[in-house]
C-alpha cells in the first residue's frame, strides 16, 4: 500500500540499542531490559507490578488465570471489541457475556452493564477503545457493589486518561498491548499491572512454566511460555522513552483530520468526552451511507484501489463469531449499527501529514461523486 493504515515510527536510537542487546549476548527473556521495561511502563501507568508477556492477548488470558477465574464463572465485556478478548475468556473455559456500547465512543455502555450480572459474574473487562477511555466511574461502582474484579484492556489505549487519571490504574488488573501499531510498540509483546504482589508473583510464575521456587524443571500447576524477550523490551524502553511525543502527535493527527472531516454531514468523526484524554490510538470514523453515496465497505475499496489502506471496526460477536455458531439473536443494537458503518483510516505515528492530506481528499472526492464507479 501506497499509505499504510499505520506506518511505524522508528527512532533513531534503536538500531544502536539493539546492537548492543545483540553484542551483550542476552537475547531472551532473562535479559536486564524485561526488568527494566516492567518497573518504566508500570510506574508510567501507576500501577507497582508490571509482567511482560509476549501480546496482549496472553497478557489477558495471564490476568484472568491469575485471578482464578475458570468454569462456570462468566465475565462482562463489551459487545464490539477485539477477539482476543472473548479468546481469552474462553481459555480459562468461563463464559463471555457481551454488553452493547456507547453511540460515542464505541466502549461499553455502564448504564447496560447491572442487567447482565448473575450470581456467576466474576470480572467486568472494560476495554479503552480506540484510545478512548471507558467511563470508569459507573463501572466501579458496579464492582464494588456487587464484589466483581475489573480487568482493564488498555492495550490501544496508551497514555489515555480519566478524569485525569491514565487508564490501566484503575483495575484489579489491567494488561496493554505492544504490537507493532501501538503508542508504545515492541514489534510484539503485552503486560499485566497490578498492585496485588500475590497476583504479580502468581502472573511470573504462570507465565514461564510455573516452575516451583528454588526448584528449577520441577512444576505445581500448569505453566505457559508467555514471556518477553530481551530485544522487545529494550524496543518499548525506547518508546515509552517517546510516549509524550508520540501522544502529541497522535491528537495533532486527530485534529487536522478533524478540522477537514467533521464539516461532512456524512462522517461521523470521533468524540472525546469532557472527562477523557483520548490518545487517539486509530482515527475512527462513520460513513452514513445515504447521504455519502456509498457504504463503508465500497469506500475503502475504492480507497484500496488509490493506494489508501484501511480497516473496519471490529464486529459484534453475532457478526464476529457466526461461523462458530455463537451469539445469535442478541441485543446490542449500537455495535450492529458502528460495525456497518465503522472504519479507521491511516493513523500511525510514522504517517505523515501529506499523506493524511490525501486520504482527506479522497474521503471528500467520494462524498462529492455519488456516481463514482467501483
Amino acid at each position: 500500500m501506497k499509505i499504510p493504515v499505520n506506518r511505524p515510527l522508528i527512532y533513531p536510537e534503536t538500531y544502536k540499542k539493539i546492537r548492543n542487546i545483540i553484542s551483550s549476548g542476552w537475547l531472551s527473556a532473562e535479559g536486564p531490559q524485561v526488568k527494566l521495561f516492567e518497573k518504566a511502563f508500570s510506574s508510567y501507568v501507576g500501577m507497582r507490578y508490571g509482567a511482560t508477556t509476549n501480546s496482549g492477548t496472553t497478557a489477558l488470558h495471564l490476568a484472568l488465570l491469575t485471578l482464578g477465574i475458570g468454569p462456570g464463572d462468566e465475565v462482562i465485556l463489551p459487545a464490539m471489541t477485539i477477539a482476543s478478548c472473548y479468546f481469552a475468556i474462553w481459555y480459562v473455559g468461563a463464559k463471555a457475556i457481551p454488553v452493547d456500547i456507547d453511540k460515542d465512543t464505541y466502549t461499553i455502555n455502564p448504564s447496560l452493564i447491572e442487567k447482565y450480572i448473575t450470581k456467576k459474574t466474576k470480572v467486568i473487562m472494560p476495554v479503552h477503545l480506540y484510545g478512548h477511555p471507558c467511563d470508569m466511574d459507573p463501572i466501579m461502582a458496579l464492582a464494588k457493589k456487587y464484589h466483581l474484579y475489573i480487568l482493564e484492556d488498555a492495550a490501544e489505549a496508551h497514555g489515555a486518561e480519566y478524569k485525569g487519571k491514565k487508564v490501566g490504574s484503575f483495575g484489579d488488573i489491567s494488561i496493554f498491548s505492544f504490537y507493532a501499531n501501538k503508542i508504545v510498540s515492541c514489534g510484539e509483546g503485552g503486560m499485566m499491572l497490578t498492585n496485588n504482589k500475590q497476583w504479580y508473583e502468581q502472573a511470573l510464575k504462570l507465565k514461564n512454566l510455573s516452575h516451583v521456587k528454588n526448584k528449577r524443571f520441577t512444576h505445581d500447576a500448569i505453566g505457559y511460555r508467555y514471556q518477553m524477550t530481551n530485544i522487545q523490551a529494550a524496543l518499548g524502553l525506547i518508546s515509552l522513552s517517546h510516549i509524550r511525543e508520540s501522544i502529541m502527535l497522535k491528537r495533532k493527527m486527530a485534529a487536522y483530520y478533524y478540522k477537514h472531516l467533521h464539516t461532512i454531514p456524512s462522517i461521523i468523526t470521533p468524540i472525546e468526552k469532557p472527562w477523557a484524554k483520548s490518545v487517539y490510538w486509530m482515527y475512527a470514523i462513520r460513513i452514513k451511507k445515504n447521504t455519502y453515496g456509498v457504504s463503508k465497505d465500497l469506500l475503502m475499496k475504492n480507497l484500496s484501489k488509490h493506494g489508501i489502506q484501511t480497516r473496519p471496526f471490529f464486529y459484534a460477536p453475532d457478526s464476529m463469531f457466526r461461523k462458530l455458531g455463537l451469539y445469535q439473536r442478541i441485543d446490542t443494537p449500537i455495535a450492529k449499527i458502528v460495525e456497518k458503518e465503522g472504519l479507521y483510516i491511516p493513523s500511525g505515528l510514522g504517517n505523515t501529514k501529506n499523506e493524511f492530506t490525501s486520504v482527506i481528499k479522497k474521503l471528500s472526492e467520494n462524498n462529492n461523486n455519488r456516481k463514482v464507479c467501483y
